[in-house]
């Protein structure tokens, strides 16, 4: 027998897992320290404006989220990255990784928003290109104008014949040797030529150089017309008149500048200072001239900016794209606009990523004038908002964070003030029953549809039912935005966009309403119908016939009046009115009718019957009595 291995000799081979365990914690020890050494320097101190999430406040202080989550825990608070901590909470975590916290208020020397750099001087001013808006009266061809003279279709497709979005594009003319033709480049704005799209027309204006309004030849001055003369003569653009359509052979040029005349405009043939040029959009006639005079005013304008200097402008649209994000454009009005640059846009910041021109090009800089496309922000901006680029991306993002507070701020005023308003002008009217709300959710596909349609809405008249929109934003309708309905009540209003996946299920199975559309007039005509439905039946008297009384007949119980009907008719248990000369003397139920000494249905014209009427027995001959009924009928919204 074998004796047995002392107890040593089975522990004195190592385990092969130990020595694997001993070589791996090392390395991990080395790639930590490595992290370490690359990461960024933490800051001696962060300003914070209000609530901050653990994503932003870790960005802000330079260390790992994990880190921030894993204080918290120890300390007893679970959350995430993307919740957001209280002002307490964030000050006790930058204390803890050694970092002060202060707000704005206590920090105004951080809180300074650094200056754009390269003040505007003589020296630095360059020539830039004028900004033109095409204004005019719906179907007098803008859209046709400024399709030939990109050379590019756009008219087919769009709903109602409408231009549903402001893009920009823009335009290189080149030097004809045989001409005095001048070469240059104009940027055209192209804004909607409808009149439910006012705001978005005026906001066009407020960035535009020149305006050029277009008038049918065979039309004249149009409703619109008269409204895109007032829009540019409020912002004091320059106006070029074309009058459009002189193919046609009811085109009439010298009738249009005659009617344009009682609006001030006074061509220059006529002793005037304000461009005429007849043109076709079909045939290209007179097109290049308008292009030239469109050169010619701008020398005259002396339209110049200053390409060194940090970029600022307006956004003239915004969207949320499912694939790249919040998407802007942006008309530079003056500086150069460049990959990388920080920037705010009123609530919204960011760095641009990249940015693409009107040719759907890769563009690496924007000059004054130029419209691109933008990628990079971290929400949607409002469109017709300014935006600035700054030189460090902290004083973007505290810029939009004041202004976002400022919003807020004032938003929350205009509702205490509405409530005011409701509480105590119509407290009289505001019985149960009697003021009502229409919940709406609206999502468009772009910003801009979205501050026409409000435009629109606010027209409507509210006195006895009010619009309540719970959220307008831009992009396609998602579960949440189909939960919030179910919860409110709320009838969500889509134009132009589409429904997420699941969220058509969602609204079936919650029985929300989603109404899609395409034409801003039925969209306005299905609220305004949805209002009146949300409104109390009238009672309406609708003529029955006339009665006079040529006897009267006491009984036991009262008197009854012995009648001829006149014209009409009178049935049982209609409502009467009895008048004696220019004094009505009752009115109420008609409580017996009597033909023959019979019960009587009802009794024409040109027979005789009896009447009773409970309450009422001081019959004279010669009373009249008229006979009616009271018919429900549905009530129209009263103008404000």
């Amino acid at each position: 027998m074998r004796p047995p291995k002392p107890k040593g000799q089975r522990q004195s081979k190592p385990a092969p897992t130990t020595k694997k365990t001993k070589t791996r914690s090392p390395s991990r020890r080395e790639r930590r320290e490595r992290r370490q050494e690359v990461a960024p320097e933490r800051p001696e101190m962060i300003v914070l404006t209000g609530g901050i999430s653990v994503h932003d406040l870790a960005d802000q202080l330079a260390v790992p989220q994990t880190e921030i989550i894993k204080l918290l825990f120890f300390k007893g608070i679970a959350t995430n990255v993307n919740q957001t901590l209280d002002m307490p909470t964030a000050e006790m975590v930058a204390q803890e990784f050694e970092v002060e916290a202060v707000t704005a208020e206590e920090a105004p020397e951080a809180r300074k928003v650094t200056q754009m750099v390269g003040d505007e001087d003589t020296g630095s001013l360059q020539p830039r290109p004028p900004v033109v808006t095409i204004m005019g009266h719906v179907d007098h061809g803008k859209t046709s104008l400024l399709d030939y003279i990109r050379q590019a279709k756009v008219t087919e497709g769009e709903a109602g014949g409408i231009t549903q979005h402001i893009g920009a594009y823009h335009v290189d003319l080149k030097s004809n040797p045989h001409s005095d033709r001048k070469s240059g480049q104009i940027v055209f704005l192209d804004t909607p030529g409808h009149e439910a799209f006012t705001a978005m027309r005026a906001r066009g204006t407020r960035v535009t150089d020149i305006a050029v309004l277009v008038v049918a030849a065979d039309d004249g001055v149009r409703p619109q017309t008269i409204e895109a003369i007032s829009h540019a003569k409020a912002a004091g653009v320059p106006i070029v008149v074309a009058i459009n359509k002189i193919d046609k052979e009811a085109a009439n040029p010298d009738r249009v500048k005659q009617e344009l005349m009682e609006y001030e405009l006074v061509p220059e043939e006529y002793g005037g200072d304000t461009i005429m040029v007849p043109v076709s959009a079909l045939t290209g006639e007179n097109v290049d001239t308008i292009l030239e005079m469109l050169l010619l005013v701008s020398e005259i304008e002396d339209l110049q900016a200053n390409p060194d200097r940090l970029a600022k402008g307006t956004v003239i649209e915004a969207h949320l794209d499912k694939a790249r994000g919040p998407v802007a454009t942006l008309l530079v009005q003056n500086g150069t606009l460049k990959i990388g640059d920080a920037f705010s846009a009123g609530p919204v910041f960011g760095r641009v990523k990249a940015m693409v021109d009107d040719r759907g090009n890769r563009s690496q800089a924007a000059l004054p004038s130029f419209a691109v496309e933008v990628l990079g922000l971290n929400d949607v901006p409002p469109a017709g908002e300014e935006f600035q680029v700054y030189a460090d991306e902290r004083d973007a993002r505290i810029a939009a964070e004041e202004k976002a507070i400022e919003q807020r701020q004032s938003r929350l005023q205009q509702t205490m003030a509405s409530r005011r308003v409701t509480l105590n002008s119509l407290s009289e009217k505001a019985k149960e029953g009697d003021l009502k709300e229409l919940n709406l959710i609206l999502k468009a596909d772009v910003q801009g549809s979205l501050e026409a349609i409000l435009g629109s809405l606010q027209q409507l008249p509210q006195n006895e039912v009010q619009i309540r929109v719970l959220m307008a934003a831009p992009g396609e309708i998602s579960e949440t935005d189909v939960d919030l309905a179910a919860a409110s009540g709320a009838v969500i209003i889509a134009f132009n966009t589409t429904l997420a996946s699941g969220a058509r299920q969602s609204a079936d199975n919650l029985g929300v309403d989603v109404r899609d559309y395409d034409i801003i007039y039925k969209l306005l005509e299905d609220i305004e119908g949805a209002m009146e439905g949300l409104l109390e039946p009238e009672l309406v008297e609708e003529a029955l016939g006339k009665v006079e009384v040529r006897a009267v007949f006491p009984v036991r119980k009262g008197t009854v009046a012995g009648c001829y009907v006149l014209s009409g008719k009178v049935t049982r248990n209609c409502k009467v009115r009895v008048t004696r000369g220019q004094e009505v003397m009752y009115e109420g139920n008609l409580d017996s009718l009597k033909r023959m000494k019979e019960d009587a249905r009802e009794v024409n014209s040109g027979f005789e019957c009896g009447v009773a009427v409970g309450g009422f027995n001081d019959w004279k001959e010669g009373d009249i009595i008229d006979a009616f009924k009271l018919i429900s009928q549905r009530r129209t919204l009263a103008p404000a």
